[in-house]
């Protein structure tokens, strides 16, 4: 197995000061434990730089980390006004047959856009996530193709969407379920943590859903757990079905330094957590070191500057005495 690795270093002295891009290298060999996921990258999120790759480009189903884009598509719509998050959405029969993953939607409940967005993001609804594309979009079919513009637009060129939730097709043919690779998945994690949001659903642990709105609200607790346990993990979405294995698209800021990781295809969620851990670690230690961050420094008092009073004038010389005579006026001769 071939395991190509991009780390970004800092420009060597004497490079061109033109040239600024970081400049890959091959780091010396670490002890690892055996990849067990389809494919794997690491990036970071500023530049978009990629820090690491394992067969980024594979292609798999990404389960309910799909509903990362129905997320970003909501985002416009809220953007736009197209909807709020106080939006009422009324729960159909459809809504409430998805199965899977769940918060036991009733089509007698109504729920403002937000409580769904918690469950879909926290929980991995299915049933939520199928009710805000339906709510958003007027329809199913209509968000999914919302959703692969967006994925275009993002440079996401191997993923297509078929559902909002990640679930697999009824016949379970992966060809003909949701698709995509590791390095598209970076790219709309790289999207969700700069231009949205997201964060501030996928950083929750645990919440209890439709408190207030229904008789017996539901915990939930975020399938992510590597949130509140590994240093600063704030997303952003787990995914597992039997085709797709366990997958995790994962990001994390220390020091103000925020990189993504994303694994997919792992046989045990244990082993995808291990991994992403691992990933996270020797992706910060191989970030360029930042500069160092100074203090702002309080601009020092200055003295009173003291002006010297200006020279007096020099007294105009004394004038020179004027002699006046009177000259004898001429005789006759």
């Amino acid at each position: 197995m071939i395991v190509r690795f991009l780390f970004a270093l800092a420009v060597v002295a004497g490079a061109s000061a033109a040239d600024t891009r970081p400049r890959p290298t091959r780091p010396a060999a670490e002890s690892t434990a055996p990849a067990t996921y389809k494919g794997a990258i690491v990036m970071e999120a500023a530049s978009g730089a990629v820090i690491f790759e394992d067969r980024a480009d594979t292609l798999s189903p990404p389960a309910s980390m799909t509903k990362l884009m129905t997320f970003a598509v909501l985002h416009d719509h809220l953007l736009a006004g197209k909807i709020a998050l106080t939006t009422p959405v009324r729960i159909t029969p459809e809504d409430s047959k998805i199965g899977g993953t769940q918060v036991y939607l009733d089509p007698r409940e109504t729920f403002p856009v937000e409580e769904l967005i918690h469950a879909m993001m926290i929980q991995s609804a299915n049933d939520a996530a199928h009710a805000l594309a339906r709510a958003a979009a007027g329809s199913v079919p209509a968000f999914v193709e919302l959703m692969n513009a967006k994925a275009r637009a993002l440079g996401m060129e191997q993923t297509t969407f078929r559902t909002p939730h990640g679930l697999p097709p009824a016949n379970r043919r992966l060809a003909e379920g949701d698709l995509t690779t590791p390095r598209d998945f970076a790219l709309l994690s790289r999207y969700l943590v700069e231009r949205t949001d997201a964060l501030k659903y996928t950083s929750i642990r645990a919440r209890k859903f439709g408190e207030g709105l229904r008789a017996q609200p539901i915990d939930m607790v975020n399938h992510n757990k590597l949130v509140g346990k590994l240093a600063g993990v704030d997303g952003l979405k787990t995914g597992f079905t039997n085709g797709a294995g366990f997958c995790l698209a994962a990001t994390a800021q220390r020091n103000g330094r925020r990189i993504i990781v994303v694994t997919m295809g792992s046989a045990q969620s244990k082993e995808r957590d291990l991994q992403i851990t691992e990933l996270i670690e020797r992706g910060f230690r191989a970030l360029p070191a930042a500069a160092p961050t100074l203090p702002i420094a309080q601009e020092p008092r200055r003295a009173p500057v003291l002006t010297a009073p200006a020279p007096a004038a020099p007294a105009p010389a004394p004038a020179e005495p004027v002699i006046k005579f009177a000259l004898p006026k001429s005789g006759k001769p």
